[in-house]
């Protein structure tokens, strides 16, 4: 009985507009990860399109030595996740810092038109919300610059051009492997880099339910637009060299 009370006092805590509005961001953000990574293998994403380019990069690797060139380039992908996850520990640092003046910050809220005036409590949970995606956000970095050296390592593995053409090892098995693994990071990436754009919409839930349920949809609407509409991608497509 005791624990039921406290199951409800948890519930009570925001209204159920609140409540159905975290779902619907939440449902949409797990629905669209869903759907980037299945509807993206038959159509042909942005990511999928780009790891055909790594494959090609990882085989052209293979065929060269010395290989400075290739170490250059896995030095510079994994600039950008670790620029990042450290953005990603200073914004999870300001939020806590937000929580010991949520009065000022309730107060100025107010002020905003069309901003829903709500409880302490209530606007204090929003904020643990924004923390949790930069807390999944620093982790998805995180772990994607630790790919990266594993990257690193592989391509610092790889026999000599000399020894692939003797036939003493398969340089389509080493090849493959050091672009699977590539592609993995940048898949990593993806996923914290869409926890950014998904924070955006969580900002709007400070407005009212309904201001994050169509922030969302609009994160959504662009999201898809980049990922499978974009300049980028046709250009990308255009060129069939990557697919021989």
């Amino acid at each position: 009985m005791a624990r039921y009370h406290r199951t409800m006092a948890i519930i009570n805590i925001l209204p159920w507009a609140d409540w159905l509005a975290l779902a619907a961001f939440f449902g949409l953000w797990v629905g669209y990860a869903w759907f980037a990574r299945v509807w993206g293998r038959r159509q042909g994403s942005l990511l999928v399109t780009t790891n055909r380019y790594r494959a090609y990069w990882m085989r052209q690797a293979a065929m060269r030595d010395p290989r400075m060139l290739d170490g250059l380039i896995t030095q510079t992908l994994s600039n950008t996740p670790t620029f990042f996850s450290s953005t990603s520990i200073l914004v999870i640092g300001a939020l806590f810092a937000l929580l010991g003046t949520t009065e000022k910050a309730t107060e100025l809220m107010s002020e905003i038109p069309f901003a829903q005036t709500v409880p302490l409590v209530v606007f204090e949970f929003k904020i643990l919300v924004l923390v949790g995606i930069f807390v999944y956000a620093f982790f998805r970095f995180s772990w994607c610059m630790r790919q990266y050296t594993f990257v690193a390592l592989v391509i610092g593995a790889m026999p000599p051009p000399e020894d692939f053409a003797s036939g003493k090892f398969d340089r389509k098995q080493y090849a493959d492997r050091a672009a699977a693994m590539v592609g993995a990071a940048a898949e990593t990436f993806n996923d914290g880099l869409r926890a950014y754009y998904f924070s955006f919409a969580a900002m709007a839930w400070f407005i009212s339910p309904l201001a994050m349920v169509l922030a969302t949809g609009l994160v959504v609407l662009i999201l898809y637009s980049r990922e499978f509409r974009s300049e980028v991608l046709h250009i990308l497509r255009e060129d069939g060299s990557a697919d021989k």
